[in-house]
Parts: C-alpha cells; structure tokens; sequence
C-alpha cells in the first residue's frame, strides 16, 4: 500500500481538481489517486444507518488503502457550499460505525482511522475577499467532521479561491504549490517509514 492516499472529489477528470491531485502524488513519490469517478459504487447510503449496505469491491479496496495511508489528502471543490455528491457519497458509504470512528462509553466520539497525518485542497470560485460573509463551511465539514473526527490528527488546509477568475499563471503556480506540498510529505513519509522499521528491528 502507499504511504499517502489522495482522494479526488471531482467528478470531472479534466477539472483543476484532479490536475492538482495528480500534481501532489507525482511529487510525493509513493501516493496513489484515488478518483472516486473512476470507482463503481452506489454512493446514496439507502437506509440510513438502519441497516448496512453490502459493500462493492471498489469500496472494499478504497477503505483498505485509507487504513494503510499514513497521510490522506482530500481534493475537492466547494459546490454549494458543500462538497460534490459523489465525494459526499464515498463519505457515507466508506466510512463506517465501529469501523473508522466509533463512540466511547462517555459518549465522546473516537476516530479508527490511524493516518497521522491530512491535507485538504479546497477549490472554490469565491473570491478571498468574499469568505469573511459567506464562510467555507466545506472546510469546516471535511477537515473537522470527517477527517479529523475518523483519527487523522493533523489536517493542514490549502485553499485555492477564486478559481474561475484566476489567470493560468496563477493556476500553474496553484499546481507547483500541489507539487511543493507533495515533495515535503513524501520526504516526511520516508523519514517516518525509516524510523518505524529502525525501532522494529531488535537489537543485536
């Protein structure tokens, strides 16, 4: 399994979005895209939590690697201030009770999730001058709710605002910002990775 997870929300493979996606796990050098259109899964979680679903293969592989990962990036737009359905929907179908986040006897949630370390790459066409009145709750919904509330315990946001405006000189530099980030995760990740195997092995 790869060391970083990154996640495209977009359900368009031309979109910045997944430029960006790529852009970071090219520079990581051991990441892996998730395209969640690529996948074949019912993304409405048709009874609620009354009643589980049967998981498809495709689901059954995407919860395996967000085990694995030791750093999850979620790339997404803001669509109404939300996120797109179809990531909306790998939420609720892969991310499961008892299984990444579960409540304590205190009532107080837990996450199962083991990745140390997230990013969220948010896109969104609202202008930076626009947000103090009309907020990113989307950041506050992945970050918060769903990727630190199931265990990732350092979620860094990079925002990208006012996408349908920008000038390809700034998109280019959005794409070498994706590229940046990836390479000092990858060195983090591999430095990490030598540490764990260093303390596995026993001593002479």
């Amino acid at each position: 399994m790869s060391a970083a997870l990154v996640i495209d929300g977009h359900p368009d493979a031309r979109s910045l979005t997944a430029a960006l996606a790529r852009r970071y796990a090219g520079a990581h050098g051991d990441a892996r895209v998730l395209a969640l259109r690529d996948l074949d899964f019912d993304p409405i979680l048709r009874f609620g939590y009354r009643e589980r679903m049967t998981l498809e293969p495709d689901l059954v592989e995407a919860r395996e690697a967000l085990h694995a990962a030791r750093t999850i990036v979620v790339a997404t737009p803001l669509w109404w201030g939300s996120v797109p359905a179809l990531l909306k929907g790998f939420f609720d179908r892969s991310l499961l009770p008892r299984q990444e986040y579960r409540y304590r006897p205190s009532g107080l949630p837990e996450g199962l999730l083991d990745a140390p370390h997230g990013r969220l790459m948010l896109l969104a066409d609202t202008p930076w001058f626009l947000t103090p009145f009309t907020g990113l709750p989307a950041q506050t919904h992945v970050a918060r709710g769903t990727m630190r509330f199931c265990g990732i315990r350092d979620v860094r946001t990079t925002r990208m605002l006012g996408v349908k405006d920008a000038s390809p000189a700034r998109v280019e530099a959005w794409l070498d910002r994706a590229a940046r980030l990836g390479a000092a995760d990858g060195a983090r990740d591999a430095r990490d990775r030598t540490a764990t195997h260093a303390a596995a092995v026993p001593a002479a």
